[in-house]
């Protein structure tokens, strides 16, 4: 497999095994946070919604595109995501891997709702931290900025999710005041009005499809890093793109840096531009030739994405500075920069299916226990029509917004948190059912300690064994 020996053919399909079984479990995990309300209000069979609701997870997949994944792989460091050596790697993946699928599988069996992207973004920053406390790494094995966007993301979304919620709910009771029909829970077993029942079924539908597009591209990011670590020859870029464009990027890199060095107006810009000096070099070394093809054809493909991530990684702080646009020759140097990220932050679509398998499939297996505990177990009385499609318009929102601006985002807290918030506009505090309210926020609490701690053990254990 891959011009790979027998043992490191296996050591890979188990560790791809490992990525689909994370989906596979986020999927059954999560899928109380689609189907719970349209099975609650009769707007639709178990079985039919648990349907809907993993061809959508899959189909989300598809659509959501790359940038959540790369914003996860990105929470590491550079330094980390360089180290060639194929144990370390490996070692890095199982720690964050063996804690997601540890705490996801916990909690599920303990019926509490738990937050995938949490657990994820835990076990990646614990591996980070562990990594810094090996000799000659230091800080900048963590990146802080991007774990700070992340988890103000997952921090925020609960609490957008429980005020707008609240919100939509008060504004409902102020629309249709008049419409009883909306605000009533159902009966036995009879359906809502049609009208009533396409919004429960169409908000499913999008949740669903929300959920796919942001929590399937993590399985994608740690499917690529497995790749990257194991096979970089084949896997570092993209290989679908012609060498011939990396080429020309590199050297149209190479030519703006030039003139951004020498723009005097480029001088709060300097000390930015001499670091990226180095890895530019490298890159238009290893990039390019003087072949009549203008390609080096046995250029190393790990060493062209390490020079690339370098590059990137200093450009990144270009923004940061600000006023970049007022300089046009470090403006072109720095979109120069970033059309590089297409020959790096890519996915093949073999993993792509099998993502979007793993969770449609997961989707549709084990989902009972926590669609209990999100439809009877977070308010005292029965969800009400209004409630479930207010829980849902939110989540469904909001997902697709933190798709769309590349973070990852807690489905399964975003509409908990919703649904919480849609009981407590109809009855206030005493609408909810404090004890579980109590689990789900221990839940959320411990996450994040928990995942640390456990997955930056298991690193540096491996380190230990195999290093």
């Amino acid at each position: 497999m891959f011009g790979l020996d027998f043992g490191f053919s296996v050591l890979l399909l188990l560790c791809l095994f490992c990525v689909c079984a994370f989906e596979f479990i986020n999927g059954f995990h999560d899928t109380a946070n689609a189907v719970a309300t349209v099975i609650y209000t009769n707007s639709m069979k178990p079985w039919h919604a648990v349907l809907l609701s993993g061809i959508l997870n899959g189909l989300g997949v598809f659509v959501g595109g790359t940038t959540v994944a790369m914003g996860i792989i990105n929470m590491l460091p550079v330094e980390t995501l360089v180290d060639q050596v194929t144990v370390h790697s490996l070692g890095m993946v199982a720690a964050i891997l063996l804690t997601a699928i540890f705490w996801n599988l916990g909690t599920w069996l303990l019926s509490i709702p738990a937050s995938s992207s949490h657990t994820l973004v835990g076990a990646i920053l614990g591996v980070g931290i562990a990594y810094s406390l090996l000799p000659g790494t230091g800080e900048a094995a963590v990146n802080w900025h991007k774990a700070g966007e992340v988890g103000l993301s997952l921090l925020i979304s609960p609490l957008f999710g429980f005020v707008l919620a609240l919100s939509l709910m008060s504004l409902l009771s102020m629309l249709f005041r008049r419409s009883e029909n909306l605000f009533r829970s159902p009966e036995g077993d009879a359906p809502p009005p049609t009208w009533i029942r396409c919004v429960l079924i169409s908000t499913c539908g999008l949740v669903s499809f929300s959920h796919g597009s942001n929590d399937g591209q993590k399985g994608i990011g740690l499917m690529m890093l497995i790749l990257i670590g194991i096979v970089p020859a084949k896997f570092a870029l993209d290989d679908r793109i012609p060498k011939e464009n990396l080429t020309v990027t590199v050297r149209a890199v190479e030519e703006s840096f030039q003139s951004a060095v020498a723009d005097p107006a480029a001088a709060p810009f300097r000390e930015v531009l001499e670091a990226a000096k180095e890895p530019i070099t490298e890159l238009m070394s290893i990039a390019t030739s003087d072949s009549e093809s203008g390609v080096a054809p046995q250029s190393p493909a790990f060493e062209i994405r390490k020079s690339i991530l370098l590059i990137r990684n200093q450009t990144k702080q270009l923004a940061a500075i600000g006023e970049i646009e007022k300089t046009p020759s470090v403006k072109a140097f720095y979109k120069n920069c970033e059309a590089l990220k297409k020959h790096t932050d890519y996915s093949p679509t073999w993993v792509i299916v099998l993502i979007a398998l793993s969770l449609g499939v997961g989707t549709m297996i084990g989902w009972k226990r926590i669609v209990v505990t999100i439809g009877e177990k977070i308010g005292k009385t029965h969800l009400t029509y209004a409630q479930g499609a207010s829980a849902e318009i939110v989540a469904a929102s909001t997902i697709a917004a933190s798709t769309y601006l590349g973070l990852p985002v807690s489905t399964t807290h975003v509409l908990s948190s919703g649904i919480a918030g849609s009981m407590f506009a109809s009855g206030g505090v005493r609408n909810l059912e404090r004890s579980m309210i109590t689990k789900i926020l221990m839940a959320w609490v411990l996450t994040f300690p928990v995942c640390v701690t456990m997955s930056g053990t298991l690193f540096l254990l491996f380190r230990y064994l195999f290093g």
